[in-house]
């Protein structure tokens, strides 16, 4: 007879935490345990873990340590699937009763499981395949329910709550609105994740689940369709959603086309750039190759025009950095005070006015794709007519927003325009990438023409600014 019995329960989904689904497990094994006379020394809960996801399930691991070691000769569970759902898992386990000779398995709604016998293992292995069959039926279901509900912009799924919206998903919360549009205004005008975050955390304003900022959290939710009042599946935007939006999704397609933009190589999506006017912004006034920063031996920060592989400047060219860095920045302070960018900005405005017309478009393309995914997922419309009278829709939408993408960002500097001292006393504080945006604006790029022979100071009279605005 069992000397040392264990007990295994598991539930693939406790969304609320109660845990009474492997309570109930738990309490028939127990009474099968009792009916046998089989002292019980552990119970092994996995609580909200699936088998047939492939997720670790760490108390199975710890049961079958236990069993290797033999430290338990006998075991019960509620139901053979709520051990495996997966026929490889299977064999491993058969494996392991036989090296350990344990023999002794009951079940509360199976029986006894005899995996001593060829008999027995048959059983327990067309089992297993019958398990392993009803999940895959199960997960079919639910990718088909899951992508219904994105074609009708229904809600689904549950964890954390999504920042900006009550727990059901459906409600704007107050004050966190605000957070999101400010968030959004300051990565579309340069300032970056990390600042943001910085900022946010020395405010006291806490994420969604209580706790700090990070760049992949605050690029996570600025991302997200969500926020703009869209539904998302597998990362396509399917229809308009049943909850509002923060931000239109006019402004959410430019933060998604930036943050795809910024996100870089590396695991933090960053990077690292100690050059205020790195990225073409310098010409070589010789043969006009945009220089490269290249610092000299020691660390003297310098720009340089290239003759290297894959530059193809002449390499005559050379401008320490520090000063010109100084001068750039003095001449767009002086820039944005000036009649001439009042004027620049006007025409460039009056350009831009087909703004909200692009975006009346993307909008309208939008309402159609919704009603057209809404037709095949009532079945009015078969998958090959969804698919052909989608493509065309899909393209005028992206070249609507490859148009909008071009428009000037003038937002990087209305805060500045005829208050050059405010951005002087600010620019100091300034995130890098910040700095960068707003020269950007206002300057197409600077020509850095010979030094004079002899002349060992700085002299500005080399630089020609072209102005963008």
């Amino acid at each position: 007879m069992a000397q040392a019995a264990a007990i295994y329960a598991r539930i693939s989904s406790d969304p609320d935490g109660t845990r009474l689904g492997v309570e109930r497990q738990i309490e028939d094994c127990e009474a099968i345990a009792a009916s046998l006379g089989w002292p019980v020394v552990e119970v092994f809960v996995d609580n909200d873990v699936s088998a047939y996801s492939g997720k670790r399930r760490p108390e199975y691991e710890r049961l079958c340590e236990d069993i290797k070691a033999g430290t338990v000769d006998a075991l019960v569970v509620w139901h053979p699937d709520r051990l495996h759902r997966s026929p490889r898992e299977l064999e491993d386990f058969i494996d392991l009763c036989d090296a350990a000779s344990l023999t002794d398995i009951a079940t509360a709604r199976a029986g006894d499981v005899d995996l001593t016998t060829p008999q027995g293992r048959m059983v327990a292995r067309l089992g297993g395949v019958i398990a392993r069959g009803e999940s895959d039926k199960a997960a079919d279901r639910l990718r088909r329910k899951h992508a219904e509900l994105a074609t009708k912009g229904k809600v689904s799924g549950g964890g954390t709550r999504p920042y900006g919206y009550t727990q059901d998903r459906r409600h704007i919360v107050p004050g966190e609105d605000t957070i999101i549009r400010e968030a959004a205004k300051r990565t579309l005008a340069g300032d970056s994740a990390r600042s943001i975050c910085s900022d946010f955390n020395e405010r006291g304003i806490n994420t969604s689940a209580g706790g700090e900022w990070t760049p992949t959290t605050l690029n996570r939710m600025l991302r997200s369709a969500r926020i703009s009042g869209r539904r998302e599946h597998r990362g396509e935007i399917t229809a308009k959603a049943e909850w509002p939006g923060v931000i239109t999704p006019a402004l959410s397609d430019r933060l998604r086309a930036r943050l795809r933009r910024a996100a870089g190589p590396g695991p933090t999506g960053r990077n690292p750039r100690r050059y205020l006017l790195a990225g073409g912004l310098l010409r070589c006034g010789l043969c006009s190759t945009p220089m490269v920063s290249r610092p000299r031996t020691g660390g003297l920060r310098r720009y340089v025009c290239s003759s290297g592989p894959g530059f193809g400047g002449c390499g005559k060219m050379a401008i320490n950095a520090d000063p010109v860095e100084g001068f750039v920045a003095q001449a767009v302070l002086y820039r944005l005070d000036t009649p001439q960018l009042a004027q620049a900005l006007t025409e460039v405005r009056k350009a831009n006015a087909d703004h909200d017309q692009l975006a009346a478009s993307i909008a309208e393309d939008a309402a159609m794709l919704d009603q057209l995914a809404r037709d095949y997922a009532d079945k009015a419309i078969s998958h090959q007519e969804w698919s052909t009278a989608r493509q065309p829709i899909q393209g005028r939408i992206d070249q609507a927003k490859r148009r909008l993408s071009r428009i000037s960002r003038t937002n990087r500097i209305d805060d500045y325009v005829g208050k050059s001292q405010a951005l002087a006393d600010a620019w100091v504080g300034l995130d890098l990438l910040r700095q960068q945006a707003i020269i950007a604006t206002v300057l197409d790029h600077l020509v850095v023409n010979p030094a004079v022979p002899g002349r060992n100071r700085f002299d500005p009279s080399r630089l020609d600014p072209i102005w963008r605005l």
